[in-house]
């Protein structure tokens, strides 16, 4: 299973999409109650996020919030797909969450959040753009 889901995030982060939710569906096929399986709802909601599919990406976000309430970027996540909804609340909720269960502070501007991690090829980079970070912009987190 955590080899189908390293895959699945190369696949995501060099711009196959697609491939990456192929892949995660089948490991969790493989493990249909597996503790990690929080992580692999994640990967699946950030996945249909960035095609904006936003109702499928809500779907499985809760679930991943509902199997591991202390991933921080579950919470994150949904914060910005609430906020994209027009749920403030709601992303206000999550976005308190993801700071709160952070270690590192990413979650306080975009630029520190762009700086914590890798966030693919230019193409996947730009769906990122104009999804994820313009839903945390809705929630409130700062550019800088």
């Amino acid at each position: 299973m955590s080899a189908i889901f390293a895959l699945g995030q190369c696949k995501l982060l060099t711009g196959s999409i697609d491939e990456d939710i192929r892949l995660v569906e089948q490991a969790i096929r493989l493990t249909p109650r597996g503790i990690a399986n929080g992580i692999l709802y994640l990967e699946m909601g950030r996945a249909n996020l960035l095609q904006s599919r936003i109702d499928e990406a809500v779907q499985s976000l809760e679930k991943a919030r509902s199997i591991n309430q202390e991933h921080p970027s579950t919470r994150a996540f949904l914060a910005s797909t609430y906020a994209l909804m027009g749920e403030a609340e709601r992303a206000d909720t999550e976005l308190a969450e993801a700071r709160r269960l952070s270690t590192d502070n990413r979650y306080s501007s975009i630029t520190r959040l762009r700086a914590a991690a890798y966030w693919g090829v230019p193409k996947i980079q730009a769906l990122y753009e104009a999804t994820y970070f313009a839903g945390l912009r809705k929630a409130g987190v700062p550019e800088e």
